[in-house]
């Protein structure tokens, strides 16, 4: 049968065990940093590919750890592409860090703009327009690029245009610096674009905002490597990479070196 003084001693012992609990709790030596989350890393490729032409970037991030959405870019129109790519950034959770190849670049910069879980931006031989900027405009203040005359355009019934690149001219073109196999799937399985695409005006650029990183290479034939050095000192890119003689499909020519970029933008 306890006694008046075993109860109190019961009690007091009581007290001070909730005593180191509440001081254990409190001091911030109890509590081990909580690891941030690996950044999701949104691929959003360009006009004339699709989202497997990312394949090498893709698996290589993958080994990495890092969560990745190759999006299918509608490429129907910059604002419509653009508020497609936002609204599915919004169902992600966490940090993401947002890529994008030739126009997808122009997506990115606008999808991205007021994003709170968005933290870097990746250019791929990519555009980078400023508010009010149509891509065509863009394309066309520095000479270099000869792909408008690989292009076939395609009416479509409703209006308009759709373009493709001819696929005998694809690989000279576009990935010139990929083996010939890969070149002609990315030919055969290249996605048309809206030919009303390149007229729309840009918006708010999210680089204005965010850190950004360029990668592209300097025999870049379907956008001139001085528009796109110019984009990326405009947007005051944190690391500029310009590949030796690498194509615009340096996503597939040179996948480590992109992909290392795209770790360094997660990094950070």
């Amino acid at each position: 049968m306890n006694t008046p003084t075993t109860a109190l001693r019961t009690l007091q012992n009581a007290c001070l065990a909730l005593l180191f609990v509440a001081a254990a709790l409190l001091h911030p030596a109890a509590h081990a940093a909580a690891p941030s989350p690996v950044p999701t890393i949104v691929l959003v490729h360009g006009a004339f590919a699709e989202s497997l032409s990312w394949e090498a970037v893709i698996e290589r991030l993958l080994a990495k750890g890092y969560p990745v959405v190759a999006v299918a870019n509608p490429l129907r129109g910059l604002r419509s592409d653009s508020a497609y790519v936002a609204n599915l950034v919004d169902t992600i959770p966490g940090p993401v860090v947002m890529v994008g190849h030739s126009y997808g670049g122009a997506v990115i910069s606008n999808a991205a703009e007021g994003k709170a879980n968005v933290k870097g931006l990746v250019f791929v031989a990519a555009f980078a327009p400023e508010s009010g900027e149509a891509l065509g405009e863009l394309g066309a203040r520095f000479p270099g690029s000869t792909l408008g005359s690989a292009l076939v355009p395609v009416a479509l019934p409703g209006g308009g245009k759709d373009l493709y690149v001819q696929q005998a001219k694809y690989r000279e073109q576009v990935a010139a610096d990929v083996p010939e196999r890969v070149a002609a799937l990315l030919a055969a399985t290249q996605r048309p674009v809206a030919e009303a695409a390149f007229a729309d005006k840009a918006g708010a650029p999210a680089w204005k905002a965010l850190p950004s990183r360029f990668i592209y290479g300097t025999a870049d034939k379907a956008i001139a490597p001085p528009l796109l050095a110019f984009m990326a000192r405009r947007a005051g890119s944190k690391h500029t990479v310009a590949v030796p003689g690498a194509s615009h499909a340096v996503l597939a020519s040179h996948p480590d070196e992109v992909a290392a970029l795209i770790e360094e933008a997660a990094a950070d």
